[in-house]
């Protein structure tokens, strides 16, 4: 049995790992999600999210030996976690898991990695507020860019939990240290993915050790297009560790 942090990606929640975490719990492990600063049930205001703050996040709710794993724009988080509890002796990290996430570039931010993909499928549904602080996504474009091998009515339950994305927390440049580098890393691509281009997730792997990475057939949700599928890969990865 393991302890299974689950993070969310952009403009997500811990809501969204609504089918994960019974699939998992079924399969013996203890998973539990939290909501970033400003996303959720959290109250923070977007004008004091930032990269380390989300971070500080996930260290806070570190248990003693406990998995992490971060949803597309969470793997930048879930990194920086990695390095500040190394550094302060705060929990323990057992392993990484980034789920079609960004692996960050040392000395880069998510939006440089995101302009560094040889595609920006996701650029037509994003719409910038109007002070500069945050994005949403275009409700009518959801499907096509998250959800479209989910099933019927997930959009509908997205749309009604979606909040507003910090950007500084995604122009915020990470420096890679000591301790994501000596944690354990294993990164689940999806080839059907219509947010994060599937080529890009090789391209950011290809360093890897072939045996830390697999791959599903799903779009940039799989939690909601195949949650047993997945639980049952996390089970693989975890007891392999």
């Amino acid at each position: 049995m393991s302890d299974i942090l689950l993070i969310h990606g952009s403009c997500h929640g811990a809501w969204c790992w609504r089918d994960l975490i019974p699939a998992l719990t079924a399969l013996g492990h203890s998973p539990r999600a939290i909501d970033l600063p400003s996303h959720g049930q959290d109250t923070t205001p977007l004008s004091e999210v930032t990269l380390d703050s989300c971070a500080e996040a996930i260290v806070n709710a570190l248990g003693e030996n406990t998995v992490v794993l971060g949803h597309s724009w969470g793997g930048f988080p879930i990194t920086r976690a990695a390095d500040l509890s190394h550094a302060r002796g705060q929990g323990h990290i057992a392993r990484l898991i980034y789920l079609c996430a960004y692996a960050p570039w040392d000395g880069h931010a998510l939006i440089d990695m995101r302009r560094a993909a040889p595609r920006q499928p996701l650029l037509h549904a994003v719409v910038k507020s109007d002070d500069g602080l945050s994005y949403t996504v275009d409700p009518a474009k959801t499907r096509a860019a998250f959800y479209h091998d989910c099933p019927t009515g997930t959009e509908d339950f997205a749309n009604a939990h979606l909040s507003p994305q910090s950007i500084r927390a995604q122009s915020d440049k990470i420096t890679l240290g000591e301790g994501q580098r000596l944690c354990p890393k294993s990164y689940i691509r999806c080839t059907d993915d219509q947010t994060i281009p599937p080529e890009f997730q090789v391209t950011m792997t290809e360093s890897w050790p072939a045996s830390d990475v697999y791959d599903m057939p799903t779009s940039h949700s799989p939690f909601f297009a195949d949650p047993k599928g997945l639980a049952a890969l996390i089970d693989r990865i975890v007891k392999a560790s």
